[in-house]
């Protein structure tokens, strides 16, 4: 192979890094689709203050040909210099409301309102003070340089984090500490567009230069997104933000489709995910999990999945017809994946996208392998230390590593990014962000931001600036993190036989439903004296809602608790079984003990939509409610009414049944 260096990288393209308020030393973000979760203990401090998670970027070099040749460290070989910069921006509050993705049909139901702009009051050149932006900070990795992030928001100071150089040249990036507030003091109103609060999740390019045997050559470069606390991290969703670029470059051509089909390589992995969503859902749980009729990781069942004879055809067609395709199913919550999609609405469905679909390779791989056409195989071992992989695979495996622990599920709005990410405009080559020159100033869009604004070539889905990934995102992120649950419904609509108090959900491998607690899981894992599994399997079966420490009678206040309280809910980690008898599985996830007083597993389980306190909530927000009493009694009021009704229908306690307006959940309220 040609070993002379002519182009310079950074990878992953895409780095991923997580708020946290403990004042340890983070912990580097995953960095191979195979490197397992860190051991228990590891995400929260003595204090129960979660870790930050840092996101590391190298650099590699690449021949005449586009093959790697090695990564360029510092002091190695002819590398005597990197310098490295980072600029982080945080751009919630001065742009434009999120209701639903403007690039889907139903986006064009939405008002002139519900695209203008938050805080709508702060006009003119005021508005540069609602961007909390640190400037492009630089470091030289020979020095083992450090640099601080912080701006400002209507003058008041916001940390977004550090950096630092390692020793071999290598850059490591640490977001904020999870602090939202209100500039203004105000209360919280919603969810995604709360005026006058903001966050310190960030994003923003990565740059860097190497000076390699005298000559400096400049990196293609890279992007960092600071995102909320990833708080089942043995935990991948079906369609990850992997999956969603792959199949986009696929798609385009850019990127060629994995061939041959391989069952432990691209098919064993999907329907694993679905088995893994039984820790953080009790819905998947029973389907999916242990014993379940769809347990894809049993021996015998797996046995069967990896034979491409006619024996077991129908078996694979069967498993492949149950995933939702639009054209048959329609609005039906039926088909796989039980996960809510972009249009999701709490009324009756008026939408296909009511829920998720696979990516368009994800489902063409599938129909193949129900077909036949694949190569069976060992179980998928891989590379969970990128640093022993070989070289040339570093690059990708570093890529999926940080994306495919990111969310592609519901882009309502989504946990890390959210629906611009699936466009190529964005991106100068596949996985890597087209970065806007510094000089270059982004249009200004206007009160409300047009739809066939958004689309065009001048529109903010081409090159990208600091900030402009997460500024769609909801403001602040505590109040969404609080609102992601699972089978909601409208009282008295859907309650009855056919309600299942789980499903569908929102990104529960992100903010998990249903968590196995440790309490259950020591019983679990302790070999029962005369033989009696009775307990065990009760404890195994045993599943707590993991937003159970949520208080108060409405959603919102709910929500209020949420911004203090974020870090006092457990973490989902991975447990050896120990016993030995192979009476469960060898590694089970489990919740860490929650940082707040003990509470039933069962609180928080119903969630109901109240869709007439809509009306006084969304005035009161807007300034305009006049009614004799306040907007939040009569929402108490209402919400009170719902919970009787629930509680008549479904049989659940007052305990288990949060209520109240979620205008996530009603995006076109305005077109009604």
């Amino acid at each position: 192979m040609d070993e002379q260096i002519v182009q310079v990288k950074i990878h992953p393209a895409i780095g991923i890094a997580r708020v946290g308020n403990s004042d340890e030393v983070p912990f580097i973000g995953p960095e191979s689709p195979d490197q397992p979760p860190l051991a228990p203990g590891s995400y929260k401090d003595s204090a129960g203050q979660i870790i930050r998670q840092a996101a590391r970027f190298r650099i590699y070099g690449y021949n005449k040909a586009g093959e790697v040749v090695r990564e360029l460290k510092l002091g190695e070989g002819d590398v005597t210099e990197i310098n490295w910069s980072v600029h982080l921006a945080n751009k919630k509050a001065a742009w434009y409301q999120f209701h639903v993705p403007l690039d889907i049909d139903e986006a064009k139901r939405l008002s002139d309102k519900q695209r203008s702009r938050r805080n709508a009051d702060v006009t003119g050149d005021k508005r540069k003070k609602l961007v909390i932006d640190s400037g492009r900070q630089t470091l030289k990795a020979s020095q083992h340089q450090t640099a601080t992030f912080a701006g400002k928001i209507m003058d008041k100071p916001v940390s977004l984090g550090s950096a630092a150089t390692q020793k071999d040249g290598r850059l490591v990036v640490v977001g904020g500490d999870g602090t939202s507030a209100s500039y203004a003091g105000k209360e919280i109103t919603g969810v995604a567009n709360n005026d006058t609060w903001y966050d310190n999740v960030s994003d923003g390019p990565i740059t860097a230069e190497v000076t390699i045997g005298g000559v400096t050559k400049t990196a293609s470069p890279a992007w960092v997104v600071v995102g909320p606390p990833h708080y089942a991290p043995g935990v991948k969703t079906i369609r990850t933000v992997w999956d969603l670029l792959y199949d986009v470059f696929v798609s385009e051509r850019t990127v060629d489709m994995a061939e041959p089909v391989s069952y432990p390589e691209h098919i064993e992995p999907l329907l694993a995910r679905f088995c893994g969503l039984q820790w953080v859902n009790h819905g998947f749980a029973t389907q999916f999990g242990r014993r379940g009729p769809y347990d894809f990781l049993a021996p015998d069942m797996r046995k069967r999945l990896n034979d491409p004879s006619e024996t077991h055809r129908d078996l694979r067609r069967q498993i492949y017809l149950q995933m939702r395709d639009y054209d048959r199913d329609g609005m039906s919550p039926v088909p796989w994946p039980w996960l809510y999609g972009d249009a999701m609405t709490s009324g009756k469905a008026d939408s296909v996208r009511q829920h998720l679909t696979l990516s368009p390779t994800q489902d063409r791989m599938l129909a193949r392998w129900a077909e036949g056409d694949f190569v069976p195989g060992e179980p998928r071992t891989g590379h969970p230390d990128v640093d022993k992989a070989p070289v040339a695979e570093q690059p990708e495996l570093l890529e999926r590593g940080a994306l495919e622990n990111c969310a592609a599920d519901a882009f309502h709005p989504g946990s890390e990014v959210t629906w611009p990410i699936r466009h190529k405009t964005m991106f100068s080559e596949p996985y890597r962000i087209l970065h806007r020159d510094p000089a270059q100033a982004e249009p200004d869009y206007g009160d409300v931001l047009k739809l066939s604004d958004v689309l065009s070539k001048t529109g903010p889905l081409y090159a990208q600036g600091p900030g402009d990934l997460t500024r769609w995102m909801a403001a602040p992120w505590q109040c969404d993190t609080a609102s992601c649950r699972f089978g909601y419904q409208v009282v008295p609509s859907g309650l009855g036989p056919r309600y299942s108090p789980y499903l569908p959900t929102f990104w529960p491998a992100q903010m998990p439903n249903h968590v196995l607690k440790k309490a259950d899981f020591d019983t679990v894992n302790t070999k029962p004296g005369g033989g009696d599994d009775s307990a065990r399997e009760k404890a195994f079966e045993n599943r707590a809602v993991w937003l159970r420490g949520l208080k108060g009678d409405t959603f919102n206040k709910q929500r209020k608790q949420m911004i203090g309280d974020w870090y006092k809910f457990g973490i989902v980690e991975t447990h050896e079984y120990t016993v030995g008898d192979g009476k469960f599985p060898k590694y089970i996830q489990v919740e860490s003990e929650p940082g707040y007083d003990t509470v039933p597993d069962h609180a928080n389980l119903i969630n109901i939509q109240v869709p007439e306190a809509g009306g006084p909530l969304l005035a009161a927000a807007a300034g305009t409610w006049s009614g004799g009493i306040s907007a939040e009694e009569v929402e108490e009021a209402l919400v009170q009414q719902a919970v009787a009704e629930a509680k008549r229908l479904t049989g659940e306690d007052e305990e288990a049944i949060a209520a109240g307006y979620l205008e996530k959940l009603d995006p076109f309220h305005d077109s009604q």
